[in-house]
């Protein structure tokens, strides 16, 4: 249950907001609503958004998983919720979405996409954990500009999950809508 009302003020920015969202994701997103409560905030993250948006020299597939695997660490339900069914629109496999939590056990990654993980779990720490091998292996695959650009991905999750988290907000329905529900099973038809 969320720790502040999810019914802000009924101001034009935040119908402007929800009309948005309503546009973008199928629905207006609870994290909307509860920074609906503060205009100067509603309105600086939905500019960084829009600025990170613009961000790209990282793959956006790594990116995903960097995104889950810190949302994971905080242990952020709605910021799972959301990472899953932004990284199928984006084009990643279920499996891989779904081993997030558990990637060291999986083998479905990639050894890049591993370290891609074990960075973002490192820097989500407190306090955080990264080395130097783990940093040189990255920047060597991926350059400096994605390795900055990854940094500051798993910091902005690291701020978007315990924004979320601290408020109580909790899965919102994201991944039910995204994959294709189980076929059920064969029947035969009747005599």
């Amino acid at each position: 249950m969320a720790r502040i009302p999810l019914d802000p003020p009924r101001t034009l920015l935040n119908r402007l907001v929800a009309g948005y969202s309503r546009r973008a994701y199928g629905k207006v997103i609870e994290p909307l609503l509860a920074l609906g409560h503060h205009r100067r905030v509603l309105l600086t993250d939905a500019r960084f958004e829009k600025s990170l948006a613009r961000w790209n020299k990282l793959d956006r597939g790594l990116k995903d998983l960097a995104v889950m695997a810190s949302s994971a660490a905080i242990g952020c339900s709605w910021c799972m919720d959301f990472g899953y069914w932004e990284g199928r629109r984006n084009g990643m496999s279920h499996e891989k979405l779904h081993d997030v939590p558990f990637w060291r056990d999986s083998d479905v990654y990639t050894p890049l996409e591993r370290d891609v993980m074990e960075y973002a779990e490192a820097m989500t720490a407190t306090p955080p954990t990264v080395d130097d091998a783990l940093t040189d292996r990255l920047r060597t695959a991926l350059g400096d500009e994605a390795l900055v650009e990854l940094t500051a991905m798993v910091a902005v999750e690291n701020f978007r999950s315990r924004v979320n988290s601290a408020l109580g907000l909790t899965s919102q329905g994201f991944k039910d809508s995204c994959d294709v529900p189980a076929r059920p099973a064969h029947r035969t038809p009747p005599a």
